[in-house]
């Protein structure tokens, strides 16, 4: 499955990217993919790999652009405990700029682009996200509602803000919490929460896991999880975008 280096406009000036599709002269179905903080690195690439074999064009920015390509700080092969908390000393800053008005004007570039690959097929797309990629799928999602037909957000603050956010979506969401993240309680008031705004979702905390359980490269990852992650997310696709 090739991986395709990309630049994308926007309106602060270009962000990198990959993108990840069949290489069989088709067009098939857009899939926005958000990374986790520590952003573009070879274990993003490898899940994309496998969700454009399903038959999508992935598309992967690096969401902290602004302060250089990716990696915009210097990652380890495998990100351990010590590793992850200097690592995200460096990040937090970068993710406290990444404001909420950054998010969606970069979603808008992110979408045109999309629409506009000759690999793409017409229709709706979907956007899945990781870590605090998880939130801004969910704010993708509520801000392009004519264009997003499915959001999935794994281990990821979907709720930072709040029931207004909710209320604006019309995407089919599934929501993968870590067991480390979220307490039953937690779960059954945002459940509620999404239920109250009429949002059609499964929403479940995967047992067994910690916050990151889907990235490989990290001491937090979870074999038994990720593949939950495939389970839930491929059938979401499948229901709500055509794939000729």
């Amino acid at each position: 499955m090739p991986i395709k280096t990309l630049r994308i406009p926007t309106a602060d000036g270009e962000a990198d990217a990959f993108a990840a599709h069949p290489d069989d002269g088709e067009r098939h179905p857009g899939v926005l993919m958000y990374a986790d903080g520590f952003g573009i690195r070879p274990v993003l690439k490898e899940m994309a790999r496998e969700l454009a074999a399903h038959g999508y064009y992935v598309l992967v920015p690096n969401l902290f652009y602004r302060h250089g390509p990716a990696p915009v700080v210097e990652l380890p092969r495998f990100i351990g405990e010590e590793a992850r908390r200097a690592i995200f000393a460096e990040l937090m800053p970068l993710i406290e700029a990444h404001t909420a008005e950054r998010v969606l004007s970069d979603a808008d570039a992110y979408l045109g682009f999309l629409a506009a690959q000759p690999e793409v097929e017409a229709g709706p797309v979907a956007v899945t996200g990781y870590c605090i990629g998880g939130l801004l799928a969910m704010r993708t999602a509520a801000a392009h509602p004519d264009q997003v037909a499915a959001v999935a957000a794994f281990h990821g603050p979907v709720g930072a803000d709040g029931p207004e956010l909710f209320a604006k979506i019309t995407a089919q969401v599934h929501l993968g919490h870590a067991e480390g993240d979220l307490t039953p309680a937690a779960l059954d008031a945002l459940n509620r929460a999404l239920d109250a705004a009429s949002v059609d979702h499964t929403s479940e905390i995967y047992p067994g896991t910690v916050h990151g359980f889907t990235m490989a490269d990290t001491d937090a990852y979870s074999a038994s999880g990720l593949k939950r992650h495939w389970g839930r997310l491929l059938p979401l696709l499948g229901r709500t975008l055509a794939d000729d």
